[in-house]
């Protein structure tokens, strides 16, 4: 792992974002899968598995039964004719992806979603689809996580959808590179704190948050955790009675005033990125940041070039 590499991996953000929407404007590439079996299960870890939730939620609000469970369970979603694995790894040999992926090769319907063609997941799989997020030099799944998210929506919303979605999110990640120098100094020092990292976002964009704070732990290695925005007040409010309370806001929820309530009243501080919220210590706007789903696949950028900043100090 290199600092230095992961912030070039970062920079290489656009370039890559717009060789996948040159993937899927070919078609689909997962072939129509959700109209073929009756449910789908999505294996993963890690940045895996946070991008692999969300697509899972889009599924079942568009009526498809599908869960994303961790690769690791003892107990989970049983292998079936009607069933279709979606096994997720970027580097392609995670133990735990590998070891789920036994359980259902020959009697699933097995998916292989990797960065790596030829990686041992793709060993039997009836179906590999490439991430196309080039070598990851840095050591750190960041534009795989990207990449998977996306790739992930077509399952939902159809890979012309999508292309187009992954145009607007190579151009708003393009739009926070090149004006880092007016927001990202402020928000380093915002966020360096004593007592670590805290990411809020909504359910729909959870991910966000738990990308966003796996970059300070696995980078920096700075104490980090990510809340649901909900739930945050029933989970995560105490901490700012008794901790220099920092926070990365990720806006969108109908309970975002709910939290600010409580850190405006304890005065704690938070960075909200893609909006703006009353009481927020900071903000840090891109382009097409009132879409979304562009939100989705851009918003983990800041805290990642904020984490890549510490990580180099």
């Amino acid at each position: 792992m290199d600092a230095g590499l992961f912030l070039a991996d970062l920079e290489a953000k656009p370039e890559a974002l717009e060789a996948l929407a040159g993937l899927l404007d070919g078609g689909d590439p997962f072939e129509g899968l959700t109209r073929r079996f009756d449910r789908v299960v999505f294996l993963g870890m890690g940045s895996s598995r946070y991008a692999a939730g969300v697509a899972a939620q889009r599924l079942r609000a568009a009526g498809v039964d599908a869960v994303a469970e961790y690769a690791s369970a003892a107990l989970g979603t049983p292998p079936g004719p009607r069933t279709a694995a979606v096994v997720v790894s970027a580097t392609g040999g995670s133990r735990e992806t590998l070891d789920a992926l036994a359980l259902h090769r020959g009697r699933s319907f097995v998916v292989a979603l990797t960065n790596r063609p030829g990686s041992p997941v793709t060993e039997g799989a009836d179906l590999v689809v490439p991430m196309l997020a080039g070598e990851e030099r840095g050591g750190v799944a960041c534009r795989t996580f990207q990449h998977t998210l996306a790739l992930l929506l077509t399952l939902a919303e159809g890979p012309d959808a999508v292309a187009g979605l992954v145009r607007r999110a190579a151009a708003a990640t393009a739009d926070l590179l090149e004006h880092r120098r007016e927001w990202l100094a402020d928000a380093v020092r915002l966020l360096d704190g004593p007592h670590g990292v805290y990411t809020i976002a909504p359910a729909e964009r959870l991910s966000s948050a738990e990308q966003s704070a796996l970059m300070f732990r696995e980078g920096p290695r700075i104490q980090a955790d990510a809340c649901e925005t909900g739930d945050w007040a029933h989970v995560d409010v105490y901490l700012t009675k008794t901790r220099d309370y920092r926070a990365v806001l990720f806006p969108g929820s109908r309970y975002d005033e709910q939290a600010m309530e409580w850190i405006r009243m304890r005065g704690s501080r938070v960075l909200a990125v893609g909006g703006e919220v009353e009481g927020q210590a900071a903000a840090v706007r891109f382009l097409h940041d009132d879409d979304p789903d562009v939100a989705l696949l851009t918003e983990t950028l800041v805290p990642e070039l904020v984490a890549a900043t510490l990580w180099g100090r």
